[in-house]
């Protein structure tokens, strides 16, 4: 009886797939016919103006990031970090009152000149004075973050801007990181399971 079934809804089938234009295998090969590029429509997002290419390459290629100097509040840094005397009394805690340094290891703290090119503080410095572009800072934090760093370039850390298709744009170090204190605080998650009942 199984078997009467099954052979009746495969001969339905297979009936329906027959049409007028000719049998099974040219339904299929109508099916198959390969999409022409020269009439492929472009749906990728536009890329917004506030992202900079990724100097760093991948598997993937290229890629972009968000800026960083157009979030800076008091960008750039040589309008008063220059060689001209100061005059106000505590200018730094007041024009620097907002930041608490809170990076590197009680054994290793790091200080501004660590990250801060002393000679021109609209760039960062790497370890063997190197100037990199504020909108780069990846680049110096992947100095000692470096597996971050790889898995952020690989798309494993991160969050990505731009929608599947298209140039791949993904958020900066320092859109989600405090750079003068990274480490996110521990919390609870915002959603949880609630307690099975016994």
């Amino acid at each position: 009886m199984l078997f009467v079934l099954t052979a009746g809804v495969l001969s339905i089938s297979i009936g329906d797939a027959v049409s007028s234009d000719g049998d099974v295998s040219q339904t299929i090969k109508k099916a198959m016919v390969p999409t022409n590029d020269a009439v492929k429509i472009n749906t990728p997002m536009p890329i917004t103006e506030s992202t900079v290419l990724v100097s760093t390459r991948h598997q993937g290629g290229q890629f972009r990031t968000e800026t960083r100097k157009n979030r800076i509040e008091r960008f750039r840094c040589s309008q008063c970090h220059n060689n001209k005397p100061v005059t106000a009394t505590d200018a730094a805690p007041i024009a620097h009152n907002d930041i608490v340094l809170d990076h590197g290891g009680v054994d290793k703290p790091l200080d501004c000149m660590t990250c801060h090119n002393q000679d021109d503080r609209d760039y960062l410095v790497t370890e063997t004075g190197t100037k990199i572009d504020m909108d780069h800072s990846y680049e110096m934090c992947g100095q000692c973050h470096f597996r971050q760093k790889k898995d952020w370039v690989g798309g494993a850390h991160g969050k990505r801007l731009s929608y599947w298709t298209g140039e791949r744009v993904v958020k900066n170090c320092t859109s989600c990181h405090d750079p003068h204190s990274p480490l996110f605080k521990k919390r609870w998650p915002k959603t949880y399971s609630p307690p099975l009942a016994k």
